[in-house]
């Protein structure tokens, strides 16, 4: 998933396409339940993972930290405006490639509220919203564990992998197990 990632991420910046990366990051005194604590501000969990730290130095990437499951809505400004939603106008986004952790949570959260969204009218000129599904993943907790786990449920990855799929999928989302690039996305 993660070399995947790197590898679309390079494609996207070889041809100058936007792309907005997401961070979940934290801060001590506000949970994410019922998650356990993670991604704590100025932690490694809080930055890109080492393969991908190379996009923050490219001009065409917009880094945006979240605090909460969803993307669309940790894009929301005190204001009331949205990064998102001014970066997917900005760049005239027709097709948005989605890309990322935990399947099932974190990428179904923002592609349901995206889904949502542009169907309301807020994103035009959006059409199309595309999970790839080989640069998703999800997280592993095997029932043994989860049952010696104070509020744990057991989450078999694949399978929850795959239900976060099916879950954007049905929200009108495309799921797509390879992607390739028309000439017409060359800048």
């Amino acid at each position: 998933m993660i070399n995947e990632s790197a590898r679309l991420a390079r494609a996207f910046c070889d041809r100058r396409l936007p792309v907005m990366a997401f961070l979940d990051t934290h801060h001590p005194n506000k949970p994410e339940d019922p998650y356990p604590t993670h991604c704590i501000v100025g932690t490694h969990e809080s930055n890109l993972v080492p393969a991908l730290q190379w996009i923050e130095k490219e001009p065409n990437v917009t880094i945006r930290r979240k605090d909460c499951f969803d993307g669309y809505f940790g894009s929301i400004e005190d204001d009331g405006s949205n990064v998102f939603v001014d970066w997917a106008k900005n760049h005239q986004i027709r097709k948005l490639v989605v890309v990322g952790v935990c399947t099932d949570i974190c990428v179904l959260d923002f592609v349901c509220s995206t889904m949502s969204a542009r169907n309301r009218g807020f994103l035009r000129p959006l059409e199309e919203v595309v999970v790839y599904s080989a640069a998703c993943a999800t997280f592993d907790i095997p029932p043994h564990v989860a049952t010696h786990t104070k509020g744990a449920l057991a989450h078999p990855q694949e399978f929850m992998h795959h239900v976060g799929l099916y879950m954007a999928k049905e929200r009108g989302a495309k799921i797509a197990n390879q992607l390739s690039f028309s000439e017409q996305t060359k800048a």
